[in-house]
């Protein structure tokens, strides 16, 4: 499988946005500009110095797309060196089964790589930390977590999960 060759066929940000319905277009676009990084991750973010290659597999009508590949978008205005493309799910489950979750595909699915195309690591649907909140059982949390999550304040632990996996 060529993942080369997948993310040069794949869209950007801006046709991403644009392919979508209006109140997807419009809530992907406020939680791109409701994100607020924290210094730390804005330092993180400028201090990588190599290349980045992300290939998402998202959809513009996913709730969890609308909050997570503005993540990216975001990321990318602070440093040059990370690109990314956004492929359909449909056509492409091929290339991204080795990262379904019980037998599911799940978007957004980011899979990062070097300049060399070598695969460094992965994201998958959420943050690690809305995860781990929805595994405790605990629902006082998990509703307070997804009303959060779903307003975009979860965009610093998106980054840092990227970030954490880049070792920077």
């Amino acid at each position: 499988m060529d993942m080369k060759k997948v993310f040069y066929e794949g869209i950007s940000f801006e046709v991403f946005v644009k392919n979508g319905e209006g109140s997807h277009i419009e809530k992907t676009l406020d939680l791109l500009h409701s994100i607020q990084f924290e210094e730390n991750i804005v330092s993180r973010i400028k201090a990588i110095d190599k290349k980045i290659n992300i290939l998402a597999l998202a959809e513009i009508w996913c709730p969890d797309c609308m909050i997570n590949v503005p993540v990216l978008q975001k990321m990318k205005k602070y440093n040059d060196n990370i690109e990314f493309s956004i492929i359909k799910r449909e056509g492409n489950e091929k290339y991204f089964k080795k990262y379904s979750v019980d037998g599911k595909i799940k978007i957004p699915t980011f899979i990062v790589f070097d300049d060399d195309f070598n695969e460094i690591g992965y994201f998958i649907e959420r943050p690690k930390i809305i995860k781990d909140i929805y595994k405790s059982d605990n629902q006082v949390d998990i509703i307070i977590a997804t009303k959060k999550y779903r307003n975009g304040q979860y965009g610093n632990e998106t980054a840092r999960d990227i970030l954490d996996m880049l070792n920077y």
